[in-house]
């Protein structure tokens, strides 16, 4: 089984300046690949992927660096500037680091970005296809309003594999799906596409969520891009504003009843698999 989200953090280290508010402050404090390796032992999972949190350099190398250690973390999504002339040149150097075989993907904050359509401008479209040329693959953070350049991007660059974090982050605790099962809709049409079942329950009502509140998007991605490419992650310790690891898998599996063995196998390790070719954790 497989963990396809979720995030590290060291304050001693560097602060995280989103952290803010008397809402996120359960976040405020280091979070350990050891602590990690412990609830992910405790739920039956064998392998993750190690998610990029802030727009800095220097996250990426140290979070290779654990995957190289850890007998958990089996790829790294990490960031580089997809603007920038070099970005070739930089993917380059990442995978000669220490750990830098287990890079798989690049991942901006998108969602914090004004420009609803940044996506498209020329020079992060030059940034993506050179992610591509690597053999990595995008991972998608964006809101429902800026899924439609999510989709335009995907469709101009095939031979990226774009992977939505969030399952684009769903209006959950208003209710109000309509543009977003629409959008979905149309992303998944796409063959590059993959949707991450993950960070759902902080779209919710954090203290009153349940699976029934989620059911209405879990089906719509299940039928939009199948268990073929459909894959899980837990989003932890963000996940942990509303539940903790195991409860965030326990939804997920309640949601997920209905699967084929091998649907199922697929949502919970296979899609990740073959989608960020994992190689063998560190």
């Amino acid at each position: 089984m497989v963990d396809a989200h979720h995030h590290l953090w060291d304050l001693t280290v560097r602060d995280q300046d989103w952290i803010t508010g008397p809402e996120l402050a359960p976040l405020r404090r280091s979070f350990a690949v050891e602590e990690l390796e412990r609830e992910a032992a405790a739920a039956g999972v064998g392998a993750s992927v190690l998610v990029q949190t802030v727009t800095v350099a220097e996250e990426t190398p140290e979070f290779l660096a654990v995957a190289e250690r850890s007998a958990l973390v089996a790829g790294v999504v990490g960031w580089t500037d997809l603007t920038a002339p070099d970005v070739a040149d930089t993917l380059a150097r990442l995978r000669e680091l220490p750990g830098g075989q287990h890079l798989v993907g690049i991942r901006h904050q998108v969602q914090g970005e004004p420009d609803p359509r940044w996506l498209l401008r020329p020079d992060v479209r030059r940034g993506l296809a050179a992610v591509g040329a690597a053999g990595l693959v995008y991972d998608l953070l964006v809101q429902p309003h800026q899924l439609p350049a999510a989709t335009e991007i995907a469709a101009a660059l095939p031979e990226l594999t774009f992977v939505l974090n969030h399952l684009g982050k769903p209006p959950i605790s208003s209710g109000d799906r309509a543009t977003w099962e629409r959008e979905i809709r149309a992303l998944a049409a796409l063959p590059n596409t993959v949707g991450k079942l993950s960070g759902l329950v902080t779209e919710a009502d954090w203290p009153s969520w349940t699976t029934a509140d989620l059911r209405p998007y879990v089906d719509t991605a299940l039928e939009a891009f199948g268990p073929d490419r459909l894959m899980f992650g837990t989003d932890w310790p963000v996940c942990t504003l509303a539940a903790s690891y195991r409860e965030v898998l326990d939804a997920a599996r309640i949601l997920t009843a209905a699967l084929t063995p091998d649907e199922e196998a697929a949502v919970f390790g296979a899609t990740a698999t073959r989608v960020y070719r994992l190689p063998a954790a560190g």
